[in-house]
């Protein structure tokens, strides 16, 4: 079954920077669509960005779009965020998903922990 563990998450004051890693097993991750989408506290899950199986197309949520890159790396299994220039309602737990398709949706085959990122001012 699949399994993706999220990693990289951490404290740090507006416009800092994290890089995010999610670490996929139990699937064939190269043939895999892949999201990040983020959950606020008391709010629901958002969309943030998506990348293609092939890698060769991404997608981006307005709110976080010239700000945060996503990518990945086939040969290692593994999904990147990178976040730049972050602000204060960046704040939420991160999730790497499996997705059917990676653009503009938060349904999802199978979803890791989480990472938690907060940004203060």
């Amino acid at each position: 079954q699949a399994q993706l563990v999220e990693s990289g998450g951490g404290s740090v004051q507006t416009g800092g920077s994290l890089r995010l890693s999610c670490a996929a097993s139990g699937f064939t991750f190269s043939s895999s669509h892949m999201s990040w989408v983020r959950q606020a506290p008391g709010k629901g899950l958002e969309w943030v960005s998506g990348i293609n199986s092939g890698g060769d197309t991404t997608y981006y949520a307005n709110s976080v779009k010239g700000r945060f890159t996503i990518s990945r790396d086939n040969a290692k299994n593994t999904l990147y965020l990178q976040l730049n220039s972050l602000k204060t309602e960046d704040t939420a737990m991160y999730y790497c998903a499996k997705v059917p398709w990676p653009q503009y949706t938060v349904d999802y085959y199978a979803r890791g922990q989480g990472t938690q990122v907060t940004v203060s001012s």
